[in-house]
């Protein structure tokens, strides 16, 4: 049985998909809790299931069967208004390739689940363009993202995450199309928010350096768990 006390609990989660006549296992049973405030990174090469995992924790996907709980509340079999519900006000989610609205400046972006989630007003103006300062793009409010670089667009889709201060920040690979100088400063800066932000944080990486400085590591091999261990984290100096 999880811990329904915990920030993320997961349950007999299994995910499969059919290949033609055969079906393929990417999920085969995954079981662990997540207390509120810590930070755990999962690992696993090409083809463990650490994507499909973090996508099954953001309601992104559904799980063949099993269930995942988010602050309480079970998400894996929600209807879809109810699912964007939880997700708007839960999670905030990093995605390895930005996903940036290209029609809409770095402001806009960032204000975006504010007006999705009918919250707006100036109140999230003023706290988007404060995020923004926070990552160091003051003065780019206005550049659309084909206008930035790399490192700056992940900056803004760091700002977009942390804008309603979801209690769990989910981050897939957030490091993995920057150079490593940028790939360096994003994770500074995703540490410092969620330090600052107290959030509970869970990051898919390969990546052994970015993996040392969780508090906890999730390693997967063939859609299981295989190891699951607390670690002292490396420390890093915030930005």
């Amino acid at each position: 049985m999880t811990d329904s006390t915990a920030m993320i609990a997961v349950e007999g989660l299994r995910k499969s998909i059919r290949n033609g006549a055969r079906t393929v296992e990417i999920l085969k049973g995954i079981d662990f809790t997540v207390p509120a405030g810590q930070f755990v990174a999962i690992m696993g090469s090409s083809g463990s299931g650490k994507s499909t995992l973090l996508g099954l924790l953001a309601g992104l996907d559904t799980p063949t069967a099993g269930d995942v709980r988010l602050n309480g509340t079970a998400i894996s079999y929600l209807a879809e208004d109810k699912l964007a519900k939880v997700r708007g006000t839960t999670v905030g989610f990093v995605f390895q390739s930005y996903q940036l609205v290209p029609t809409l400046t770095a402001l806009e972006n960032v204000l975006l689940p504010y007006e999705l989630n009918a919250e707006g007003g100036d109140d999230g103006l003023a706290k988007a363009r404060e995020l923004l300062a926070s990552v160091g793009l003051s003065d780019r409010l206005d550049h659309y993202p084909v206008q930035l670089s790399g490192g700056e667009q992940q900056r803004v889709a760091l700002a977009r995450a942390f804008i309603l201060q979801p209690p769990i920040v989910l981050a897939d690979e957030p490091t993995g199309n920057l150079d490593t100088t940028n790939g360096a400063h994003v994770l500074e800066l995703l540490l410092h928010l969620n330090r600052t932000a107290g959030t509970t944080l869970v990051l898919v990486t390969h990546d052994p350096v970015l993996a040392g400085y969780a508090n906890r590591r999730i390693v997967l091999r063939d859609g299981t768990v295989v190891a699951d261990e607390l670690q002292q984290p490396v420390e890093m100096v915030a930005p």
